[in-house]
């Protein structure tokens, strides 16, 4: 009786990982599209905001213009970085006639500065088709070209693409992914986002978006998501509910991002979007809203509880079912870690280190809880609406 006690309440422990695994299984990718441009390929504008990003924008913008696709411009727009990110960028042009560097105006009120150089790069922009980029990423020479076959393929209005999170140092490699497991858990692979029919599960990742120009404009661009810390989350839903097609797919050999290089750029990076940007994907209405932080919080907490068991255990404090459950509830996350680390590229022995990770997540989770709406970020101050 103990023994089916014990898995009955491990379920919750065993079920999700199960079926995320299943979700992702059905994910497509990059891969799968013509490396080969169509015929009269539409000019496609790369638009690149950056904000003090010295340390990045170089091989970024390097990897932009080594792109095969044979129709493409870049803006660079600088949304007043105080260090050397315009002239690194400049420099990493070469005085590339595809490639123009130029300023934000400064940022009016009620924007966030991403977005707000974001909307002044799409309006210089001659393209067709836009793309939107962070500099903290590397541009595969042929992502351009297999997403635009893709995005025609599939007649998106809105097509995103996920690649691969770089994980330098220790704390990107034990926090970073369990973020992403979160994610997968929330959204699934990316045909779950793309046959989504309820506008709280689209999703867009704001590393790489292409979007048709035309309807861009007609949702009004970043000025409709002006006040959004999860810009990328919003456009996403702002397309699907002006019925424009919506589409994700893998593209993790086309491009990588390194999102945070320390713990500090990591915790602060993620507060600033898990509660405030979360918040504009849970459904259920206010309800959801109201049991949101709960929620939140739940995932880093299924993950330390069965391992504070197994201690209180060895202490002799807990009964011999709830050791029983807690064993198969570690085990069960154990085996789940191990498997995330293999898929992704790195040594499993990261996986006996997840209750750190989870007390870490929890750090953030709370303390972004706590702050609500209000965001900090590079020097700035938002309330996210």
């Amino acid at each position: 009786m103990h023994y089916f006690k014990a898995i009955l309440f491990s379920l919750p422990w065993i079920v999700p990982p199960l079926v995320t695994y299943f979700r992702l299984r059905r994910s497509r990718s990059l891969d799968d599209e013509s490396a080969t441009p169509l015929p009269n390929p539409p000019l496609v504008s790369v638009i690149l905001p950056a904000r003090n990003e010295a340390h990045n924008i170089a091989r970024c913008v390097s990897s932009i213009l080594s792109t095969t696709y044979p129709n493409l411009e870049l803006i660079v727009v600088d949304d007043s970085s105080t260090d050397e990110t315009m002239a690194i960028a400049r420099e990493a042009a070469a005085d590339d006639p595809r490639a123009r560097v130029i300023t934000s105006p400064p940022l009016p009120e009620g924007w966030f500065g991403k977005s707000w150089a974001c909307f002044n790069g799409a309006k210089l922009a001659r393209g067709s088709v836009l793309q939107f980029t962070d500099a903290d990423t590397v541009h595969g020479a042929d992502l351009v070209t297999r997403s635009t076959n893709a995005m025609r393929g599939a007649r998106a209005q809105l097509f995103s693409v996920a690649g691969r999170q770089e994980l330098g140092g220790f704390w990107e490699k034990v926090i970073q992914p369990q973020i992403f497991s979160i994610l997968s858990m929330r959204y699934g692979g990316t045909e779950s986002v793309t046959q989504a029919t309820s506008v709280s599960n689209k999703i867009a990742n704001g590393q790489c978006i292409f979007v048709t120009h035309d309807s861009y404009d007609s949702i009004g661009g970043h000025g409709s998501v002006r006040a959004s810390v999860a810009e990328d989350l919003m456009l996403a839903q702002r397309f699907f509910a002006a019925r424009k097609r919506v589409v994700l797919m893998l593209g993790l050999n086309q491009l990588s991002t390194r999102m945070y290089a320390s713990l500090g750029e990591i915790i602060t990076g993620w507060r600033k979007n898990v509660f405030a940007g979360g918040l504009d994907s849970v459904p259920f209405g206010r309800i959801g809203r109201t049991f949101f932080p709960l929620v939140l919080v739940l995932p880093p907490l299924m993950q330390i509880l069965p391992v504070l068991v197994l201690i209180l255990s060895a202490l002799g404090h807990t009964t011999a079912g709830m050791m029983l459950w807690a064993t198969i509830a570690t085990f069960v996350t154990l085996v789940w870690w191990i498997v995330v680390y293999v898929t992704v590229g790195e040594s499993p022995l990261y996986s006996l280190v997840y209750p750190l990770g989870a007390l870490v997540l929890l750090y953030i989770f709370v303390t972004a809880v706590i702050c609500g709406r209000r965001v900090t970020w590079k020097g700035r101050t938002y309330i996210s609406e």
